[in-house]
């Protein structure tokens, strides 16, 4: 009993200092398995980690033990920035999305990648991302949650500690940030766009690796009340490469040894989901059984609604914010996520965006309409055609009745 009570004396004398520096040292590395694939199983509704909304006005569960954490992804700032008619596009989502999180009084936003759409963004492009961050981030709002892990092995920056943890400054909105394959470091430096807004304190740049042989995956630890998260954080490497470092079994990961069962892991990636090749994805079964959701970045369909794998864990695919393509997975409704997590059970709350551009696609087939003989004459096609798109439009006009930017059309024509 003296004992005890010597050791609990001993814990309260603690600095946070040494507290972080205790917590880092019960990290052990475990590498990902590739597990096998096995069948799909059925899962009891009451044990269930995901809340419905029933479940959680029911439980109420106070604010200061649930993470709120708004994941966005695929930003691609600067995308079309010379286009007249679009310039605008990408920078009016974003700032959508930081309303959104500043109105839901979330801890803090998680990004996945290819928030610009160049990895050497012009000079306007920063500008205006700058005046955003400053904006919507710069404020006197208490941060709400506990950092456990060392920073200076998460973020990479001269200052070895989060934006928020900077006496220096006054952070009430932080941003988390991977890197995707269009903002990817390069040069002999290995730099890129994301470093910019580290140094200048305006997000956390974290998932960034000095070896893509050998990968390990450092989390950032973070506690709200009696809810613990650990983020992992792996920004984007050539698919292939990443592939073959998967199967030699030389990616790793850093789990905390004490307590792990009651740590909620998150995995933030941005790689290919679809197969494009034997070697040119990444598969579900590479990752870690532990993981409790992976926020999947790249992909720009959006499946915002958790989906279970095979090996436990679920999958939130949340897309982008911009179409980049005229193509059928981009003509989906855009969303980004609210995420709450309390101890090991979450709910994901999709967000529609209602600043972007609709995409409006569709087909026809000239020889399956009834009087496909005149369509020999080029000025009757011609009206034809026109007369299709002007129904596109008007068709999105009614559809996206809440904006008032023009749609992008695409007409396949079989013929």
């Amino acid at each position: 009993s003296q004992s005890q009570s010597q050791s609990q004396s001993q814990s309260q004398s603690q600095s946070p200092q040494d507290k972080n520096q205790t917590q880092s040292n019960k990290l052990k590395q475990i590498p990902f398995k590739n597990l096998p694939t096995i069948p799909q199983l059925t899962k009891n509704e009451k044990n269930s980690p995901i809340l419905d909304d029933i479940q959680y006005d029911q439980l109420q569960i106070p604010e200061d033990q649930i993470f709120r954490i708004l994941l966005s992804t695929d930003n691609h700032l600067g995308y079309l920035e010379r286009d007249p008619e679009r310039e605008n596009d990408s920078f009016e989502t974003f700032e959508e999305m930081l309303k959104i999180a500043q109105k839901n009084q979330v801890d803090f936003i998680l990004l996945g990648g290819d928030l610009f759409h160049y990895n050497k963004p012009t000079p306007k492009t920063l500008y205006t991302t700058i005046n955003l961050l400053r904006k919507y981030c710069w404020n006197l709002n208490p941060i709400t949650f506990e950092t456990l892990s060392k920073t200076k092995d998460n973020f990479h920056s001269s200052f070895k500690c989060a934006n928020y943890q900077d006496p220096n400054c006054s952070i009430g909105l932080p941003i988390f940030s991977i890197h995707g394959n269009h903002d990817d470091p390069m040069g002999e430096e290995g730099l890129s766009a994301l470093d910019i807004l580290s140094a200048a304190n305006l997000i956390n740049y974290f998932g960034k690796s000095d070896s893509f042989d050998r990968i390990t995956l450092n989390p950032v630890l973070l506690r709200k009340g009696k809810t613990q998260v650990a983020i992992y954080g792996l920004g984007n490497i050539r698919d292939e490469r990443l592939h073959r470092t998967f199967t030699a079994g030389n990616v790793k990961m850093l789990k905390c040894s004490e307590d792990p069962k009651n740590w909620f892991n998150i995995l933030v990636l941005h790689q290919n989901r679809v197969a494009h090749g034997p070697k040119n994805y990444i598969r579900d079964d590479m990752l870690d059984q532990d993981l409790d959701l992976v926020f999947w970045g790249h992909e720009h369909e959006c499946r915002v609604q958790p989906e279970e794998v095979s090996t436990g864990f679920f999958i939130t695919q949340p897309g982008s914010s911009i179409a980049t393509s005229l193509s059928e997975g981009e003509a989906k409704i855009k969303h980004i996520a609210l995420l709450e997590i309390n101890e090991k059970q979450f709910r994901i709350e999709p967000i529609k965006l209602l600043t972007v551009r609709p995409l409006i696609m569709d087909s026809i087939c000239l020889l399956e309409q009834s009087n496909h003989e005149q369509f020999q004459n080029q000025q009757i096609l011609n009206d034809f055609l026109e007369k299709k798109v002007i129904d596109m439009i008007n068709s999105s006009n009614r559809d996206y009745s809440y904006t008032i930017k023009l749609p992008l059309i695409r007409l396949k024509v079989i013929y």
